[in-house]
């Protein structure tokens, strides 16, 4: 087992552990760019999807991983996010202006719709983030000249140093590594938030608000400001995904997509940026696995092509619930305990990542 003392603050800070930790991140990295050469067109696809998700993951980790601020309409900010970026694209805006000020945009949506929201807490927060997201699709319809309303709009391609960029693009390669290099950016950012004092106090509003407060954190201007944050990084991958999907409407934010993030970071580990990744691994190829076993299944049995309507999305659904149920930490959160046991052996116990949550008395009714 390996233990590292840290002499100074600044070891304390640092984004990787140690020198062997940061090789291995290095050698991921230097992997995933390497994928368009090792992965068909379809694969290609399904991990540039992959990223996306991850950078939205990212965006609603912050919210609810690392402040405890639960969201069920983060759906919304996707769409501000996906909108701007098609809007400002079509009046001649270049990329590297559009995609940042997509994100601005989702941002300060965030922000103001924060500012009534977040005096409330817990359950409360969530019905009225989850009332957000169900009045965005009527106001994405209402919009038409902005959103196409339900007709949709199309994304035009990216043009970024005289080149054309879309999903199809020479195999989708290029927009995958701008999909990679977006991602690898807002993590260093995240990264560089929560070894600040505004990650410190974010997670102490996590921990207890009472007790946040009583250290001198402005709880208010934090929460509103990690609602921001995270609606930024979230209208990012909107950005993203306008022009992963090539042609949208309202459809493709609905309240289903905002539960569906929510569980893809409780699934991934709440409370870490790992959890995200694994989040989007969960939700982007299961669905894909299933498949490919139903239709194994279907052939051992000779039954054809033949299956039953939402069958698909019910098993999904049954997974991601029986896995809420067996391991509540979420995927991270098993790595860690095996990891654990193998450093540990045999001094290992078997309670030894059981959480004993305590209130104060302030905090038991929130």
């Amino acid at each position: 087992m390996k233990f590292h003392f840290k002499t100074s603050y600044e070891q304390d800070i640092r984004i990787f552990e140690d020198r062997a930790k940061a090789g291995w991140y290095g050698l991921l990295a230097l992997l995933a760019a390497a994928a368009p050469y090792l992965l068909d067109e379809y694969m290609l696809g399904e991990l540039t999807l992959m990223l996306i998700w991850a950078l939205a993951g990212l965006g609603l980790m912050l919210l609810a991983g690392h402040t405890g601020q639960p969201s069920l309409g983060h759906a919304a900010f996707l769409a501000c996010g996906a909108y701007m970026e098609v809007w400002l694209a079509e009046r001649g805006v270049p990329f590297p202006i559009s995609f940042p000020l997509a994100g601005l945009f989702a941002g300060v949506v965030g922000a103001l719709i924060a500012v009534p929201a977040l005096k409330m807490s817990g359950i409360y927060l969530a019905i009225a983030t989850l009332a957000v997201g169900i009045i965005t699709e009527d106001v994405i319809i209402l919009l038409e000249d902005f959103t196409g309303g339900i007709g949709g709009v199309y994304a035009p391609s990216i043009t970024l140093l005289g080149t054309d960029i879309d999903r199809y693009a020479d195999g989708g390669r290029p927009f995958y590594w701008l999909c990679l290099a977006a991602l690898i950016a807002v993590n260093l950012i995240y990264l560089n938030i929560l070894r600040s004092p505004t990650g410190r106090a974010f997670v102490a509003i996590r921990d207890s608000e009472v007790s946040a407060r009583a250290m001198g954190v402005n709880v208010a201007r934090y929460k509103t400001l990690a609602f921001g944050l995270s609606c930024f990084f979230t209208g990012l991958a909107g950005a993203l995904l306008a022009h992963f999907l090539g042609a949208f409407n309202y459809e493709a934010f609905l309240v289903l997509i905002s539960v569906q993030m929510l569980l893809m970071v409780t699934i991934g580990g709440l409370g870490s940026i790992h959890g995200a990744y694994l989040g989007a691994i969960v939700v982007v190829f299961l669905p894909q696995a299933i498949v490919r076993l139903r239709e194994q299944v279907a052939e051992l049995m000779g039954a054809g092509n033949a299956s039953i309507p939402g069958l698909d999305t019910g098993v999904f659904a049954l997974v991601l619930i029986a896995f809420i149920l067996i391991e509540p930490t979420g995927l991270y959160g098993r790595w860690l305990k095996i990891r654990t046991f193998f450093e540990l052996f045999p001094l290992y116990r078997k309670d030894m990542f059981k959480r004993h949550k305590s209130f104060l008395k302030t905090e038991r009714m929130k």
